[in-house]
């Protein structure tokens, strides 16, 4: 069996995912064609034992059995932060990717191959579909933003969790958007939305300001969630 490829990752990282990934090749032998491993964990906003780990696992075969003969495994990984890996066949990559770009784009662009073959740095993407999808994301976003506050402005705490949270979500969005303005758009968060509010004429200040928050009281820059949401609200509506 080929071996991992785990010289790329943090040491704290490298801990928590090679048992994992050890016992997840003995499982499926030699059905796996990739691994790898996406989102926070490649870069320097992962945080240990808060942020989630996020692996794609590329399968020749894969059916319900392949589902049920990872569901220990599976459990097992969730207490070490290790999130249910997107499990993906070569041909369910070539159906979907059309209804799912930017999720695609982001792996393709920002991932560390931890075994197998590298499959999706040739992935060919439309890109008509890519601004199909953001802009379908951000009018979804904006919808679901207020109701969201609906829910939860009167709350001691949930306004500030829900700026971070949508913030997260629409990053790559935001970066997918880039492509049509810049030829290699950034793959560090803060690089992206520092970009994108130039090109998109937007205040970064707001942004930059909820991504670098980490206390979690309520208040980011000093000025309590209920009123900086008006402002964050109010420049998604402008992308729009």
């Amino acid at each position: 069996m080929e071996s991992l490829k785990l010289d790329g990752i943090k040491p704290e990282l490298k801990a928590v995912i090679q048992p994992y990934l050890v016992k997840l090749l003995e499982v499926h032998k030699e059905n796996i064609i990739s691994i790898v491993l996406y989102g926070s964990a490649t870069g320097k906003y992962f945080m240990p034992k808060k942020s989630d780990i996020n692996l794609a696992v590329i399968f020749k075969a894969l059916e319900f059995r392949q589902l049920r003969d990872s569901l220990k495994l599976i459990n097992y990984g969730a207490s070490k932060r290790i999130t249910a890996p997107l499990l993906l066949s070569l041909s369910h990559i070539e159906s979907s990717k059309g209804a799912f770009p930017v999720e695609f784009i982001e792996i393709k662009e920002n991932n560390i191959l931890l075994y197998g073959k590298d499959i999706f740095s040739g992935l060919n993407i439309d890109e008509a579909n890519v601004m199909l999808f953001c802009k379908r994301e951000i009018e979804g976003k904006i919808i679901r933003l207020r109701q969201a506050y609906l829910e939860v402005g009167l709350k001691r705490k949930g306004v500030e969790a829900l700026m971070k949270e949508s913030l997260y979500s629409l990053i790559p969005v935001f970066r997918a958007l880039l492509r049509s303005r810049v030829q290699n758009p950034p793959v560090d968060k803060e690089k992206i939305l520092i970009e994108f509010c130039s090109h998109y004429g937007l205040a970064k200040d707001v942004f930059i300001a909820i991504l670098r928050d980490r206390m979690n009281d309520e208040k980011i820059k000093g000025e309590g969630a209920a009123v900086f949401f008006e402002r964050y609200l109010k420049e998604i509506e402008k992308i729009s």
